[in-house]
């Protein structure tokens, strides 16, 4: 009987226990504290910033600085070499057809002077109007005909002191010589007409005065120039061969007409202009420096390649074609906003800078013009920016950098 007094006890016990627990609601109460003091939960702006992903933007101390503005005037060096002005040339051609007997030139560019024996040819139709020649001076005494007979030979190309020579000794002359009518290098017309294929041009190099817009080693094989590899290019023209009656056979550049050739990259040529005084001077021999007009600015493409071909027209007997030579050219900028180079970072074809936005810097894409001594120019609307000063601190090279609305 006292047992089951007891357990009834300890029932009712734990039922009020439960009861009261029930009835005791303290989320209600915490929230009424919260409500009654008045304060919400507030998340720090600070952290917004640090949440960002690393390749959207950069937490760092690195220096900022502003752009500079105004115009500015560099200096480009670039390099040339002397080559032949095509336009100032004379052209050998045979006025008989017949047998070539004896050739004196052995290769191409090979100098020559004004009188200097090229060739011997052997002529049937010239033999014959030796005869006649002969012929009228032996049976007759009629100086009309004879007049005429000399004109016919003197236009197939011979000379009076050859013409006199047959008179003198009774005898035709079976090989008739050929002088060159001018001084200069001497060139094969097949070899002037086809020249070699260049080569692309190769990477230009800095002059020293602006960054990667000299011409550097690109004139050799850009030009196409074959005038350095001259001795190296044989005659196609061989003794025995036959020709035909006004057939061009040689042509000779004028040595005293050269021309000075300059590639230059498109940036560098838009601030040249034909007409404009160039001074250049050569890279060995004491640099002697020259000066002359730009006659001929030529947008080419070759290889592949887009460069503007530069020609300085000089009359100077000092210059020998295939002779290297530098020039320096100023370039103007009338405006823009100038950065230094390593504040610029170069994604493929995107120019990027770090723009500083509170405590952080933020890739934003720009565009850029010249690079000149350590300078970029930027075409973009930056001047109330502070950018990083060296964009290459900010940069992981295992990640895409994300500028605003583009991915790179």
């Amino acid at each position: 009987m006292k047992n089951n007094c007891i357990a009834n006890i300890t029932v009712a016990g734990f039922l009020v226990l439960m009861f009261i627990s029930c009835n005791n609601k303290p989320g209600k109460d915490m929230h009424a504290e919260h409500k009654a003091s008045g304060k919400e939960l507030v998340i720090d702006s600070s952290l917004q910033t640090l949440a960002k992903p690393v390749n959207a933007q950069v937490v760092s101390t690195l220096p900022a600085i502003a752009p500079e503005s105004g115009g500015r005037t560099f200096s480009t060096i670039v390099k040339g070499q002397v080559t032949y002005d095509t336009r100032d040339q004379t052209s050998l051609s045979s006025r008989v057809s017949g047998r070539i007997e004896k050739l004196y030139i052995k290769y191409n560019y090979q100098p020559v002077k004004k009188g200097q024996l090229i060739m011997e040819i052997y002529s049937p139709d010239l033999v014959t109007a030796q005869r006649e020649l002969l012929f009228i001076a032996q049976t007759g005494n009629d100086d009309d005909m004879l007049s005429r007979a000399k004109q016919r030979l003197t236009l197939l190309g011979m000379q009076p002191a050859q013409i006199s020579q047959v008179l003198k000794t009774g005898k035709a002359l079976y090989r008739v010589p050929v002088y060159s009518t001018a001084g200069g290098y001497i060139l094969e017309k097949q070899t002037a007409i086809t020249p070699a294929a260049p080569a692309a041009p190769a990477s230009q190099a800095d002059g020293g005065g602006m960054d990667n817009m000299g011409s550097g080693g690109a004139i050799a094989n850009a030009q196409g120039d074959v005038a350095s590899s001259a001795p190296s290019i044989p005659l196609l023209i061989r003794e025995g061969q036959y020709v035909n009656a006004g057939q061009s056979l040689f042509t000779i550049y004028h040595s005293d007409k050269l021309v000075a050739e300059f590639a230059l990259k498109p940036e560098t040529a838009a601030q040249v202009g034909k007409g404009q005084e160039l001074i250049f001077h050569t890279v060995v021999g004491g640099g002697k420096e020259y000066a002359g007009k730009i006659g001929l600015v030529q947008p080419v493409v070759r290889s592949g390649e887009n460069f503007t071909l530069v020609r300085v027209y000089i009359n100077s007997k000092d210059l020998l074609p295939g002779q290297l030579v530098t020039a320096d050219i100023p370039v103007s900028y009338k405006s823009g906003w100038w950065l230094p180079k390593k504040a610029v970072w170069q994604s493929g074809n995107i120019a990027i800078v770090f723009k500083k936005q509170d405590n952080v810097f933020v890739p934003m894409p720009v565009e850029t013009g010249a690079e000149a001594e350590g300078m970029v120019m930027i075409t973009t609307a930056i001047g109330d920016w502070k950018v990083a000063e060296n964009a290459w601190y900010l940069v992981d090279s295992e990640s895409f950098i994300k500028t605003t609305g583009q991915s790179k």
